[in-house]
């Protein structure tokens, strides 16, 4: 169990961050993945397994003034 955004989420398999995030159809680009509160750079997305337990937020850029 991971929870992404304050949804629980059961893990069937393992998966890579950026394969999670496909099949959560989230965007590649304009988003940043932070773990239990640490921004996880995109160039590890490949490479980290997501683990259970892990609490997930992927945020997006807003412009504004």
């Amino acid at each position: 169990m991971i929870t992404v955004n304050g949804e629980d989420h059961v893990l069937s398999e393992q998966l890579t961050m950026r394969q999670l995030l496909v099949q959560l159809s989230m965007p590649e680009k304009g988003i940043a993945v932070a773990v239990d509160g640490m921004v996880l750079p995109k160039s590890r997305w490949d490479t980290t397994t997501v683990e259970k337990g892990w609490t997930i937020d992927v945020l997006t850029a807003v412009q504004g003034g």
